[in-house]
């Protein structure tokens, strides 16, 4: 079955990421923001923005951030997974860390399927963190150092907090 798409329109300027999203989705999102204090009413709409608009990656991230601030942390590595997966279709490099080298894309674009790669990544590397999985968070954040090596993502953040669990 076919989803007909509101028309495309550039993302509000309160969101992270560049590109474009459905105006459907775009709505879904900015109701789930006013709504914010309702838990349930928020998921729905976070949820039906996805299901608008399964491209768009600002839903991704506004998923994964509401679900981890809520500790349901499985349901935010699922929401970054499944955002990792739609970034890489759309920036067309790998999704495998094994296979993601620095030349597998441009990572210094900034406006890009890039970007929020690496960001998700980050959060990735946090929520496995938190799931106490301090070896898979360390094998993601060297893989972050590699591709970002500026740092510009601020992976460092989380690394501190890796080697403090470490101690």
């Amino acid at each position: 079955m076919t989803t007909k798409l509101s028309p495309q329109r550039p993302a509000s300027p309160r969101f992270l990421f560049a590109g474009e999203g459905s105006s459907t989705a775009l709505d879904f999102l900015e109701r789930a923001m006013r709504s914010y204090g309702d838990s349930r009413q928020t998921e729905a709409l976070l949820l039906s923005a996805r299901d608008a608009d399964p491209g768009c990656l600002h839903v991704y991230f506004a998923l994964y951030k509401f679900y981890f601030y809520r500790k349901r942390f499985h349901d935010a590595e699922k929401a970054v997974r499944e955002g990792l997966a739609v970034a890489a279709r759309q920036g067309d490099f790998p999704q495998s860390l094994e296979e993601l080298t620095p030349l597998s894309a441009d990572w210094s674009d900034w406006g890009g399927a890039q970007r929020f790669f690496l960001f998700s990544l980050k959060a990735l590397a946090f929520i496995r963190l938190r799931q106490g999985d301090s070896e898979e968070s360390n094998r993601i954040l060297a893989k972050l150092f590699e591709l970002d090596p500026r740092d510009r993502v601020g992976a460092s953040v989380i690394g501190d907090l890796a080697s403090g669990c470490a101690d």
